[in-house]
Order: C-alpha cells, then sequence, then structure tokens
C-alpha cells in the first residue's frame, strides 16, 4: 500500500500538465474555406469564397477558453463562379490593389454551456478594423489516416458591409449584411 501511494506521489510530480497545442489551417489540401453570400437586389442569394487564406490556432479541449486563432485573407482570391463579376468586386467594392489583405485575429473565446464557443476578435477588412463575434462548433478532432492529429471547426457570423468602409447602396438595402461561414481544419504541429 505504501508503496502504490509513493509511486502516484512520485508519478503526480512528474506529470507533464495537458497544455494547448498549435494547428496550421490545412489550406494546402484544401481542407479548409471561408465562403460568404449576399443578397443580389433583393433578388436571390449571391454567393462566393475565398480561394486563398491561411492561419494558425491554438487550442486545447481541457481550456477552449485559452484558444487563439489568426487567419489572413487574400482578397483578391475572391471568387463567385463568375470572372466578370469577380473583378467588378475586387475593383469596384474592396479595392484590392489598396487593401489586399482582410484579417481576423482572436482577443477571447467563451465556452458557452450547448458546448459551442463563442469568439470574439478584430476582423480587418477594406482597411477598417472593428470587433467580431462569431459563434464556433466544434466538429471533430483526432489522429488522420497519415499520422497527423487534427481538429475542425465551423462558424458562422455575419456583418454590416458599410461599416467597413464599403458602399454597396447600388445593390439595395436587402445586400447590406455579409453572411460568413467558416469551415477550418487545422493540422497539429
Amino acid at each position: 500500500m505504501k508503496l502504490t501511494i509513493f509511486a502516484l506521489v512520485i508519478s503526480a510530480a512528474f506529470a507533464v500538465p495537458v497544455q494547448a497545442a498549435d494547428y496550421v489551417i490545412d489550406t494546402e489540401k484544401a481542407h479548409a474555406f471561408i465562403d460568404f453570400k449576399i443578397q443580389h437586389l433583393g433578388f436571390s442569394w449571391m454567393s462566393g469564397r475565398f480561394n486563398e487564406f491561411e492561419g494558425t490556432f491554438t487550442y486545447d479541449a481541457e481550456s477552449p477558453e485559452a484558444s487563439k486563432i489568426d487567419v489572413k485573407i487574400d482578397v483578391a482570391s475572391i471568387d463567385t463562379n463568375f470572372a466578370e463579376r469577380d473583378k467588378h468586386l475586387r475593383e469596384q467594392f474592396l479595392n484590392t490593389d489598396k487593401y489586399p489583405e482582410a484579417r481576423f485575429t482572436s482577443t477571447s473565446f467563451e465556452q458557452q454551456a450547448d458546448g459551442t464557443l463563442l469568439m470574439k476578435g478584430d476582423f480587418t477588412l477594406h482597411g477598417v478594423t472593428k470587433p467580431m463575434i462569431i459563434p464556433v462548433e466544434k466538429v471533430g478532432e483526432g489522429e488522420d489516416p497519415w499520422g497527423g492529429y487534427r481538429v475542425g471547426f465551423l462558424g458562422e457570423t455575419k456583418f454590416t458591409i458599410a461599416d467597413y468602409g464599403i458602399d454597396v447602396s447600388k445593390l439595395g438595402p436587402s445586400s447590406e449584411e455579409v453572411y460568413l461561414t467558416l469551415s477550418i481544419e487545422g493540422i497539429r504541429q
């Protein structure tokens, strides 16, 4: 009995606390997506995505409130499946020559009673930075077939585009809000 207690004390003394792991967002193999939709003149929804982005995050399932994320988006990579419209959006609305990058950097995470996370951070678009809140759901985590370890999340939010100095008045009042869907899968480093 004394040996068992001694062994427990020794193992506790040398136990390494679980710490957050660092992940890189898997954009190389297209396991992450940043999609958006906005109404077009109030008649339909225009959907698209950003093809080029990168980022990293830190996550620990035991302490999710200590998580961090930083994502950079190449705004010129906008893709609505229509080249003329993409060119128009780059030049007339997003001004990608002057503002080539959008960025989200988290400032805090809050665990919710239902298991989701409330991610708060700063979102920069068109040279303007505003606070943004994104409800986030963990999709899953575990070992992948290639010997790595992955974790994935889904976040959805919306924002008013005029808050970022982008004039969409020609598109009508129904086009004031952009809806974002972030499907993020990270590979542990």
